[in-house]
């Protein structure tokens, strides 16, 4: 509305190309306003005011550069200002940030970091529970069919030690207690001490309708290293945590029903992001497999 003052009070030349950029900033400004105040994307529009804060700065720097006596003072002033307008924009963009965490994903609770995240997962075995329990139950079997998981060693009656596979190819490590079980019905557990990943979980064994089968209810809650960031980063790489629970629960279906992970010859090294559960490559029929497949 005022550019020639503003180009006085700040003591920029009054030039074509002043008379050009100061107002364009001022449209600039207020267009990060209408963003702010219209668009449900806070922290974008407040991280382009900070980007509209450095283009600012650097202008000013460069012309403090340039400037002598009461003009440079006033420069300083403006870029002082400038500075202090940049800090609470900066502090504004962050704070829009943190609040987005906060909103819990879609069939997920407390994607923020410091707050568990709770998944649950289901699936039928043809085997009595007994046997299922007892699968579980000697925790060292997890890895067989938990993909994230390196190693479980179990260190007494009732407690283990866990490492699991991170984001970036890194690793973590923790101990754990069973806290509560029921023969044949169900098992809670809980990590321990200062754990990595603090977490806890519980798992239900519960016989099928048909008399034959066992129904698996698992239920587990977890910190995801990183907080969102970690959970987004995991998801793009094809980390997203409850399909990884469901492809858990598939795997322990196929190792107790068949006796091992079904491998596919389509995709010899499973899953790019961390080629788990490597698959044998495509090779002919034994001797032995054709004349099976002749006799039947």
């Amino acid at each position: 509305m005022a550019p020639d003052r503003v180009r006085r009070i700040s003591g920029v030349d009054d030039s074509a190309r002043s008379r050009v950029v100061v107002p364009l900033v001022g449209a600039r400004e207020l267009v990060h306003a209408a963003g702010l105040l219209t668009s449900g994307r806070k922290g974008f529009w407040a991280w382009t005011r900070v980007a509209g804060d450095a283009m600012d700065l650097t202008a000013l720097g460069v012309a403090l550069s340039h400037r002598t006596g009461a003009r440079r003072r006033r420069l300083v002033g403006i870029t002082g200002a400038i500075a202090g307008i940049t800090l609470v924009d900066v502090l504004t963009a962050v704070r829009a940030g943190r609040a987005k965490d906060t909103d819990p994903a879609p069939g997920a609770r407390g994607a923020r970091e410091g707050e568990p995240m709770d998944l649950t997962a289901t699936t039928t075995i043809r085997k009595p529970a007994t046997e299922v329990y007892a699968f579980w139950r000697d925790l060292e079997n997890l890895p067989t069919f938990m993909a994230h998981l390196e190693e479980v060693r179990t260190t007494g009656d009732r407690t283990s030690h866990w490492s699991a596979s991170a984001p970036f190819g890194k690793s973590v490590e923790w101990d754990a207690e069973i806290t509560g079980e029921t023969a044949d019905e169900r098992i809670e557990w809980r990590s321990t001490g200062d754990a990595a990943v603090p977490n806890q979980g519980a798992v239900r064994f519960v016989p099928a309708p048909d008399g034959v089968s066992t129904e698996v209810h698992v239920a587990l809650a977890y910190e995801i290293p990183g907080g969102a960031v970690g959970k987004a980063v995991a998801k793009y790489f094809g980390e997203e945590p409850h399909q990884q629970l469901d492809d858990d629960l598939r795997r322990l279906k196929q190792v107790l029903e068949t006796g091992e992970v079904a491998r596919s010859d389509g995709a010899p090294w499973g899953k790019r992001a961390r080629q788990e559960f490597p698959q044998r490559p495509a090779q002919p029929l034994s001797d032995a497999e054709l004349e099976k497949g002749a006799g039947a």
